[in-house]
């Protein structure tokens, strides 16, 4: 299985979030080559979600929830992976309706 650098696949995804018309932006720019990446989805009422990327047991990977709640929660969550992994992306999402796109062909997998 061929992995995508982290810099082309957070670029893509950026993408995809334009096309749809839902906002979002880098917060903290990881390895442009092997760096983790979190998306923290604000549903801009104070409230917030974080996803990582995750192997499960059968080897695939996919997208977990690290954190969920009031927004400065899992703002600390945020900042908590952050102090064990200063190469880690961090993309910020910004849709009321709670829309992230990762459960979508290209991105879920």
């Amino acid at each position: 299985m061929v992995r995508l650098t982290s810099s082309f696949w957070v670029h893509a995804y950026l993408a995809r979030l334009r096309l749809a018309d839902i906002p979002a932006f880098v917060v903290a720019h990881g390895d442009d080559t092997a760096g983790a990446v979190l998306v923290k989805l604000a549903y801009l009422d104070g409230k917030a979600t974080c996803y990582q990327r995750v192997t499960g047991t059968d080897g695939m990977r996919h997208w977990a929830e690290l954190a969920a709640g009031i927004e400065a929660d899992v703002d600390a969550a945020i900042a908590r992976q952050r102090q064990f992994d200063r190469d880690i992306w961090i993309i910020e999402v910004e849709d009321r309706a709670g829309r992230h796109l990762l459960d979508e062909p290209g991105l879920a997998d």
